[in-house]
């Protein structure tokens, strides 16, 4: 009689160091409410690329921006939780419900959650050179005199990779090149040895070669520093390469989160599908046109009833997607969608036959 094979000991459960829970973000305008960010929900681990990913207008970077607290007026976190377990801490602190010009607030902005812009060209002052700028950011949460600050400006802006450092440091944003403004935006925000790096578009407007070198300059600090980095991106292409869990972001909502693999190779949610087939593939037929995605982001005033995504969506279910939101609900094991396709009105599971979901080869 073969042995009984024993069970798997239990491995310890992962606890998240940031984890948000249907964060609602919303600008209150005289023309309406915008609901910028409607609902939105996810983990971020210690040495995981979460990748955020989403059209333009999909709320994607107010997110990052109501984690910092740094929503510019009239705009407002109006809901949800942004838990953050600090360093050591067993507890986790509610950001949203600190005053985002606090001091508790600016004590963790850029010393524990730092964020790099997507434009480094207007986030840098034309007035300061960058080395000015980088200072006052270490001295900012660190207790070190201007020479030492100095001294640690420049080692970061060699670790970055920027070539000649003490010399760079007394330039200005506007005498750097593109992708030399993004390393010292990089090192701007390393500055204060965070744990969570948010990269908003960190390749956009970068040549091909930049943005490759940018990317591996990412992995190289994640892997240097245990850091967790969100990633907010549109290119799914910087998705594949990058990120470990992926967030769809549709209007302001979570349509669908999990594992890269399983986004790239078992999509759920229709919106999903479309973003991957619109990707250019070695696999397609020449001269064959791409495919797109049917009509455009509903205007914040005018959002439809029902699924957000119904107007565009070439398998709504009529008298259902166009009357009522889908709930998110899980998937398995760690995919999670908000779709009819998938689940009934209820919640349950939608028979086998009404799952239109097809494999996706990844580029």
């Amino acid at each position: 009689m073969p042995p009984i094979p024993m069970g798997e000991p239990a491995r310890p459960r992962r606890e998240p160091i940031l984890s948000v829970r249907n964060l609602e973000t919303h600008f209150l305008l005289d023309e309406g409410v915008v609901r910028a960010v409607d609902g939105t929900s996810f983990d971020l681990f210690s040495k995981q690329t979460l990748g955020i990913v989403g059209e333009s207008g999909c709320g994607k970077s107010v997110t990052a921006r109501s984690i910092l607290g740094i929503v510019e007026s009239p705009g407002k976190v109006v809901g949800g939780e942004v838990m953050l377990r600090r360093d050591g801490a067993r507890e986790m602190i509610d950001l949203a419900k600190l005053d985002p010009k606090g001091d508790r607030y600016r004590a963790i902005r850029g010393a524990e959650i730092a964020l790099v812009f997507q434009e480094p060209m207007s986030s840098f002052s034309a007035y300061h050179t960058v080395g000015n700028q980088i200072i006052e950011a270490i001295r900012l949460h660190q207790p070190l005199t201007k020479k030492q600050a100095r001294n640690k400006a420049i080692d970061l802006l060699h670790m970055v990779g920027v070539p000649k450092p003490d010399r760079r440091i007394d330039e200005y944003s506007f005498e750097l090149s593109g992708g030399l403004r993004q390393r010292v935006m990089v090192a701007m925000a390393l500055s204060s040895d965070p744990r969570i790096l948010i990269a908003d578009e960190p390749t956009t407007a970068l040549d091909v070669t930049t943005q490759a070198q940018v990317l591996d300059l990412l992995r190289q600090l994640q892997d240097e520093r245990d850091l967790a980095i969100i990633l907010i991106t549109h290119d799914m292409g910087v998705i594949a390469e990058m990120a470990d869990d992926v967030v769809v972001m549709y209007l302001g909502k979570e349509v669908e989160n999990g594992p890269v693999d399983d986004i790239f190779h078992n999509p759920k949610h229709p919106y999903t599908r479309s973003l991957l087939n619109s990707i250019p593939s070695i696999l397609a037929r020449p001269r064959s046109k791409l495919s797109t995605i049917e009509g455009s982001i509903p205007h914040p005033y005018a959002r439809p009833p029902g699924c957000p995504f119904h107007p565009r969506c070439t398998v709504a279910i009529p008298g259902l997607c166009d009357s009522q939101t889908p709930r998110f609900l899980p998937m398995g094991d760690r995919q999670g969608v908000s779709c009819f396709l998938h689940h009934g009105p209820s919640g349950q599971s939608m028979p086998s036959g009404k799952d239109t979901g097809a494999r996706h080869d990844a580029v």
